[in-house]
């Protein structure tokens, strides 16, 4: 098998003949802790991993290609520096945000997943419906001619041979309207202003449908991701009631049109506890869920036992036990991935991005045991 049929036979709980071996993905301050405890400097960190285990490295025979579809507002707002205080910058970031964050980093931190960064958020763009007519609403034209690469049909053309699976991600309604007004102001939004709430879902939801469209029809996508990030530990952030009011026809909507074009899986990426929003997921019809983050109080197993096929999980393997290592970390392992593997929908992994805490020794030792479980030694 190659890397696309082997990812998606083990999540769509057919026969593998090995589960891909996915044990998580550093961030920088973890690859700069690995670098000091017997990673070399200047090595693609994963192919080094498997020279290490003694497993052959298996790349693919043809080049990855970028889709390069632009899912941002466009034009974006400037990115600039407000203020330089007591070891802070204040920035203003591309999607109009007023944030705060060290001197150590730079504003490109603030959007992106490159390491573990805590920042602080001042204002965001909307605060009225006047901010949203003259701020935002405007810059989401699926049809800009920013939107699509010129040589868009030419990368679809490519990707229709290739050995790897294809995987596009896109925001949620959630997370998109959290990112335009702030958690507090959208859950107070929610309560007094429904109708604007909805005249921002309905939007976000046509445009990114119209976005992926033309994708759809060019290009048989493997996995496709909504983010939403909308669950704290033990609770979600909005209630059920909530979702189903202004999310689950979004999400209906998506996840139709994606199957409709024979896209197998459809994939929900939530932080934060899952029990709440799990029986919404499997309604609307995602089958996998990433990343089941163990310390907010999720069991991947008793998932298992609940939902059986409807669900199939990647992640799910507590980031505290693989920092502990030995025998902590054995435990953990055996107790999710043999009988997670034995019937499928599953492709183990720490659950989120593997922090620093987690050294390199451990983290070999801890792909080598996923390595011998899944067949690659």
């Amino acid at each position: 098998m190659n890397e696309r049929e082997r990812f998606c036979a083990a999540l769509l709980f057919n026969k593998p003949d090995k589960v891909p071996l996915a044990p998580g993905s550093p961030r920088e301050s973890t690859l700069a802790a690995w670098h000091q405890q017997g990673l070399p400097e200047g090595v693609a960190w994963y192919e080094y991993l498997m020279g290490v285990l003694g497993i052959p490295y298996e790349p693919c025979t043809r080049p990855r290609v970028d889709l390069g579809v632009d899912f941002k507002m466009i034009p974006i707002f400037e990115e600039k520096v407000l203020e330089h205080r007591n070891g802070h910058y204040v920035v203003q970031d591309w999607m109009g945000a007023i944030t705060e964050i060290l001197d150590r980093y730079d504003y490109t931190y603030i959007r992106s997943a490159k390491d573990f960064v805590t920042r602080k958020w001042h204002r965001f763009p909307v605060q009225t419906r006047r901010d949203w007519e003259e701020r935002i609403k405007w810059r989401y034209d699926p049809h800009h001619p920013r939107r699509f690469p010129a040589d868009f049909e030419a990368r679809c053309d490519a990707l229709r041979e290739r050995d790897y699976a294809l995987r596009l991600t896109v925001n949620g309604p959630f997370w998109q309207l959290r990112e335009w007004c702030g958690l507090e102001n959208l859950c107070v939004l929610m309560i007094d202003d429904p109708a604007f709430v909805q005249e921002m879902v309905d939007l976000w939801a046509d445009f990114v449908l119209q976005t992926l469209e033309p994708i759809l029809a060019r290009v048989e996508l493997d996995f496709v991701q909504v983010g939403e990030d909308m669950a704290y530990k033990m609770h979600s952030m909005i209630s059920p009631a909530m979702v189903r009011r202004f999310l689950l026809p979004v999400w209906k909507k998506w996840v139709d049109a994606v199957k409709g074009s024979d896209c197998p899986i459809v994939s929900m990426d939530s932080d934060g506890y899952m029990t709440e929003l799990m029986p919404l997921w499997i309604e609307v019809g995602f089958n996998c869920c990433f990343p089941v983050e163990v310390a907010a109080g999720n069991d991947i197993v008793a998932y298992r036992r609940q939902y059986g096929r409807q669900m199939a999980y990647l992640g799910g393997l507590d980031k505290r036990a693989l920092a502990a290592g030995g025998e902590t970390m054995r435990k953990e392992v055996l107790r999710v991935v043999p009988p997670l593997l034995e019937e499928g929908g599953f492709i183990p992994g720490c659950d989120h991005g593997v922090p620093p805490d987690v050294s390199w020794p451990n983290f070999c030792e801890y792909t080598r045991l996923l390595a011998q479980l899944m067949g690659w030694s």
